[in-house]
């Protein structure tokens, strides 16, 4: 495909193949588990369409700022962002380096972004900038799958899925980036996905804090 094919699928199809495929049925059940645990002044990281918005708890969110780097998404999640009882703001920042202030956040949230974002250390180092050091990161990520024949088909499929996927990487390890950047896991979950999404792997979720000491 062509340079110009590839830059108009990344503008105009990839983020409602996205959207589409993050609204599934798995995605949301694993949403509805941990956005709620989310309060105060909540960052989310790859706000993408906004598909996290009817999980968060009104009686909790003070303040709610959104991030993503790609206007379509963004422009997806206006809607649903103007009908919530708190104040949401969008940003048009990457991950890598958020406009934010330091130890703004009482809580960061990242669902299937850690996949994509291109240099997930830095925007790690970033997320522990922005938060509070009583704060916490909420996350909800897939990565290398626990089966030898499904992680070797992963590595074999990763470019081509990048590509149609709007840069999403099937062979991270979410939970090592995050302890590797500093953070401990205070809770974990581990699911798995429907058949029709097993090049995906391993399912997790959770929370994290930062290392204090």
């Amino acid at each position: 495909m062509c340079q110009t094919c590839l830059s108009w699928y990344a503008r105009c199809v990839a983020p409602y193949l996205v959207h589409a495929g993050c609204s599934a049925g798995a995605f949301a059940r694993m949403r509805g588990r941990v956005i709620p645990r989310a309060k105060g002044i909540v960052v989310e990281v790859g706000f993408g369409s906004g598909l996290n918005l009817p999980y968060y708890d009104p009686a909790k969110v003070e303040w709610l700022i959104g991030v993503d780097p790609d206007g379509t998404m963004l422009g997806l999640a206006g809607p649903r962002s103007r009908a919530l009882p708190f104040r949401v703001e969008c940003l048009r920042a990457s991950g890598e380096s958020l406009p934010l202030a330091d130890g703004l956040a009482d809580t960061v949230v990242v669902t299937y972004a850690f996949c994509t974002i291109p240099d997930p250390e830095a925007a790690l180092g970033e997320i522990r900038r922005i938060l509070k050091p009583t704060g916490q990161l909420i996350f909800i990520e897939h990565g290398q799958a626990e089966g030898k024949w499904c992680r070797r088909w992963q590595q074999r499929l990763n470019g081509l899925w990048g590509r149609l996927a709007g840069g999403c990487h099937l062979n991270r390890d979410p939970l090592g980036l995050i302890r590797a950047a500093g953070f401990s896991l205070t809770e974990q979950q581990h699911g798995r996905f429907p058949l029709p999404f097993w090049q995906l792997g391993s399912h997790h979720a959770g929370i994290a804090a930062p290392f204090t000491g």
